[in-house]
């Protein structure tokens, strides 16, 4: 390594670089890859005293920084023009063209092949692609050309057990040949080349179970930022291949660099809107549908704290029953995704039976194997709704036969809007659009905005820089 160089790099593992250079430039690169968190004011730790807010993606004191940011790196020197050195990976050779050997049924598109491509060049990467874009097909392809150069095991991480099952049936479906692992539950790991596990099931795991794999995936990979994943990943210090692939990432610089320190260089594959031009999507028709309370409602709303407005409308009854009507007035199948199970959920499924309507009730007690018979069902029949909390049909979940969404709870999430969203993108033989029902309620007096008034212009920027077409109607209530 030249000695002359300002910055000096050296690999330490697949997870950490080690940065050398004169205090000074160290003090720099500290805060440039400082951040501050979202909302870090109104935690407790923060309110305390007991830290400051931000994270640090540097550690001055021992110069350790992730691997992915390498390009991150290479940005803060050419900026400062100080010269750098040192080698973080070596790339793979050429990639032959094996996806055709494949059979896999059918052709992937070009954005496919050209993800795959990077992915494997790269050796790490995190992509970015809509639900619908073939994310899964994207997977099973990188995977087998690791499972073919390198010999090794594959280890793919996915947020819920639901995934597991449909991830392994998705692999089943483009011809995959061999056994594959499904770890959830206590499942134990069997000779098999590719194994499809929670990160809840693999932070139990201790980490001699590792070592036996050569790359890993992190499917939705926006989940990530999680303490525990992260422990995950750095439990895989001798994985050079990295693949975290997910539908949307939000809007802080804090949370893509923390992924991509994580995976690596942001590639975007694709966009819903580019999906729907395409006609690869369901034509998204949102319509917005506002609540408008009376002056003496909105007067006592609006001074409430956000858990207490909540209460107010999971227990406000005329609006459970105008979800009710709504979905009783549209054809083929709803999906209906809520907040809390018990506060609001249970009271939106118990109006349903109580008018003998066909609904299933899906939260995170709902047993993985019912979640799946209720996903078979819906793809088999029409007329069916689902009540599902957010936390378990947001993400991942795949039903091409699902016509109409509706928003019951309010959020501001753009990771959470966005992937819920996609839940109806699907296409099928019979259907080519779908429609959001977004509802709001305006509990506004005077000029001051309630809560979850705010959370939906949130929502309506979101759709905005996604493209996506909406249409506000009042309605009062």
């Amino acid at each position: 390594m030249d000695s002359r160089a300002d910055i000096q790099i050296t690999k330490l593992d697949n997870t950490h670089l080690r940065i050398d250079a004169e205090d000074s430039i160290k003090r720099e690169l500290s805060d440039y890859f400082t951040f501050p968190v979202p909302g870090a004011k109104f935690m407790p730790s923060v309110r305390n005293k007991y830290w400051d807010g931000n994270i640090r993606l540097y550690a001055q004191h021992t110069g350790k920084l992730y691997v992915g940011l390498y390009y991150a790196l290479q940005q803060f020197a050419k900026d400062r023009e100080y010269s750098i050195e040192g080698q973080h990976w070596e790339t793979d050779v050429e990639i032959e063209n094996f996806t055709d050997n494949l059979n896999m049924g059918f052709e992937l598109r070009d954005y496919q092949v050209d993800a795959i491509s990077r992915a494997i060049k790269n050796r790490r990467q995190l992509l970015v692609s809509p639900t619908a874009s073939g994310k899964s097909a994207i997977i099973y392809c990188i995977a087998r050309h690791f499972l073919k150069i390198h010999k090794k095991k594959v280890l793919i991480i996915v947020p819920t057990t639901s995934l597991v099952e449909q991830m392994s049936k998705d692999f089943e479906e483009y011809g995959y040949p061999y056994p594959i692992d499904k770890m959830y539950g206590g499942d134990k790991v069997g000779n098999t080349k590719i194994v499809i596990s929670t990160w809840q099931t693999l932070s139990r795991m201790p980490k001699s179970f590792f070592d036996d794999f050569g790359a890993v995936f992190g499917d939705e990979a926006h989940l990530f930022k999680a303490k525990v994943l992260t422990g995950i990943l750095e439990k895989l210090k001798h994985i050079g291949h990295r693949w975290g692939l997910t539908g949307t990432l939000d809007d802080t610089q804090t949370h893509k660099l923390v992924l991509e320190g994580l995976f690596g260089p942001t590639h975007y594959v694709t966009t819903s809107a580019d999906l729907m031009d395409e006609g690869v999507l369901a034509e998204l028709d949102i319509q917005c549908l506002v609540l408008k309370y009376p002056p003496e409602v909105s007067k006592e709303v609006v001074q409430m704290d956000y858990p207490r407005e909540m209460e107010f409308l999971a227990d406000n009854e005329r609006r459970t029953q105008f979800i009710k009507n709504l979905t009783l007035d549209k054809k083929g199948n709803t999906l209906i995704l809520f907040q809390y199970v018990d506060k609001h959920g249970r009271k939106i499924f118990d109006a349903f039976q109580k008018a003998g309507i066909k609904s299933f009730f899906i939260y995170g007690g709902t047993d993985t194997k019912n979640r799946e018979q209720v996903r078979e069902l819906m793809e088999r029949e029409s007329g069916c709704v689902i009540i599902a909390s957010y936390g378990t049909f947001s993400t991942g979940i795949n039903i091409k036969n699902l016509h109409n969404i509706i928003f019951a709870s309010p959020s501001k999430s753009k990771i959470r809007v966005l992937q819920s969203i996609g839940r109806v993108l699907r296409t099928s033989k019979d259907k080519f659009s779908a429609t959001l029902f977004d509802i709001a309620d305006d509990l506004s007096y005077k000029n001051r905005d309630n809560y979850t008034l705010r959370h939906f212009k949130e929502r309506i920027n979101t759709y905005s820089k996604e493209r996506f077409k909406y249409t506000i109607h009042e309605v009062k209530f």
